[in-house]
C-alpha cells in the first residue's frame, strides 16, 4: 500500500510487529502521531511540549556511528541557522539514555535526543523495519525525518535524508512548502 503526497513524494514506511512485516503510512497532511519519552538527560519530553512550534523529528539507527554521526554534526553545524528559521530539532533512536549523553557530549549535540529502546515512538511512525545490507536482510531503523509544523501536522517527510546536507534541505524544503 502506498499514498502518494500532495508533493507527489510516496510516503511508505514499513515496520514489523511480532516478527510479522506490516505496512504503516504516515503521509503529510496528517497530524502528528503524540508521544512522549526519556531524553539524554532523563527528562521527560512528548510532542505536546513542542505545541506552536515547528518540529525537526529525525529518526537514526545509533550514536555514534559514522553516517548517524554526519547527520547528527550537520544539524549541530547548522543548529543556529534551524533555530532562526522557528525549529525545533528532536532526535529519536533504540539507544539508552546514558548512550545519547555520551554522543551529545562527544559531538557537542545542541538538541534533543529521545531513547527509544522499546520501541514506543519508533512504532508509533512507522520506522522500524525490513533493511538489506550487503544481501544481509535485518530489522532496523529507517533513517526518517518528519517535518512537523505549528499545528502538529506532518507537512514533509524525507525517507531518504541527505546526512551531509540535511540542514539545507530542511531549511529549503519549508521555503518551498511556503511559496
Amino acid at each position: 500500500m502506498t499514498n502518494k503526497s500532495p508533493t507527489g513524494i510516496i510516503n511508505l514506511i514499513r515496520i514489523s510487529v511480532s516478527q510479522q512485516p506490516i505496512m504503516i503510512v504516515l503521509t503529510t497532511g496528517e497530524k502528528a502521531p503524540t508521544f512522549s519519552g526519556y531524553d539524554q538527560n532523563g527528562k521527560k519530553i512528548s510532542l505536546a511540549d513542542f505545541k506552536g512550534k515547528k518540529i525537526v523529528l529525525y529518526f537514526y539507527p545509533e550514536d555514534d556511528t559514522p553516517t548517524c554521526t554526519i547527520q547528527a554534526c550537520n544539524l549541530r553545524d547548522n543548529y543556529a541557522l534551524l533555530k532562526k528559521n522557528g525549529f525545533v530539532v528532536l532526535g529519536v533512536s533504540p539507544d539508552e539514555q546514558k548512550k545519547h549523553k555520551k554522543f551529545e557530549e562527544k559531538y557537542q549535540l545542541p538538541f534533543i535526543l529521545l531513547a527509544d529502546p522499546e520501541h514506543a515512538i519508533i512504532d508509533k511512525y512507522g520506522v522500524w523495519g525490513e533493511k538489506k545490507l550487503y544481501g544481509r536482510e535485518y530489522m532496523g531503523i529507517h533513517r526518517t525525518t518528519f517535518l512537523i509544523n505549528e499545528k502538529g501536522i506532518i507537512v514533509h517527510i524525507f525517507l531518504r535524508p541527505k546526512n551531509k546536507q540535511h540542514a539545507e534541505e530542511i531549511i529549503e524544503t519549508w521555503k518551498a512548502l511556503k511559496s
